[in-house]
């Protein structure tokens, strides 16, 4: 199976938000009071200690006009490199590969 190698920081789309808002002059706790979340979940995402979930991307897309599938690929893309880059994830995938093409448990 071939590695996906983007070659850059990944980016949180939260980070792709906080800077639209920022650019509107909104701020956190109105675009929280538009979407009806808490204001401490939209600060996590903004903070990208959240994910955006397919329900958020589209609060969002009908609160700022970003089209929802964009911020979903960012984030997408964001744990596929989140998880390339955690060693131990790697370990046990490396494990798990092993055992299944040789049928050895370890």
């Amino acid at each position: 199976m071939a590695e996906l190698i983007f070659g850059y920081t990944p980016t949180h789309p939260g980070e792709v938000i906080k800077e639209e808002i920022e650019y509107r002059g909104i701020s956190q706790r109105e675009l929280a009071k538009r979407i009806g979340m808490p204001h401490s979940v939209v600060n996590e995402i903004l903070n990208g200690k959240r994910i955006v979930s397919t329900r958020t991307a589209y609060l969002m897309e009908a609160a700022l006009g970003i089209p929802a599938y964009s911020l979903l690929r960012l984030q997408l893309k964001y744990d596929i490199q989140t998880a390339q880059a955690d060693a131990s994830l790697q370990e046990e995938i490396a494990t798990v590969r092993r055992m299944a093409f040789t049928g050895v448990v370890a």
